[in-house]
């Protein structure tokens, strides 16, 4: 069974830092494209930013410039640098793949930017 395990959410204050972690298992995240979403209060699941099995990185507009999706192969985990947070990246952070087929999300972790 793929699974996938975010870490690292919390509070910042605007303009600060935060990164985020997906540990996978089951899967390596060096052949397999990765994705991170986002989902606020009473708004659709968001799509952050992926990195491709070859390593092309995509950032949806409204992070673009600001956060950094990159991968470690040897701990098999997937990370979203977030910089210069503001209070509308205020959401559950959830960690995505795709194996045979189906789509596997990790639990989610919250990110609250607030000051």
């Amino acid at each position: 069974q793929v699974q996938l395990v975010e870490s690292g959410g919390g509070l910042a204050e605007p303009g600060g830092s935060l990164r985020l972690s997906c540990a996978a298992s089951k899967i390596r995240v060096s052949i397999y494209a990765m994705d991170w979403y986002r989902q606020a209060p009473g708004n659709q699941r968001e799509w952050v930013a992926g990195i491709t099995r070859g390593g092309t990185t995509n950032y949806g507009d409204s992070v673009k410039g600001r956060f950094t999706i990159s991968r470690d192969n040897a701990k098999n985990t997937v990370y979203l640098q977030m910089n210069s947070l503001r209070p509308e990246d205020t959401a559950v952070y959830y960690c995505k793949t795709g194996y045979m087929g189906d789509a596997y999300w990790g639990q989610g972790t919250q990110v609250t930017v607030s000051s």
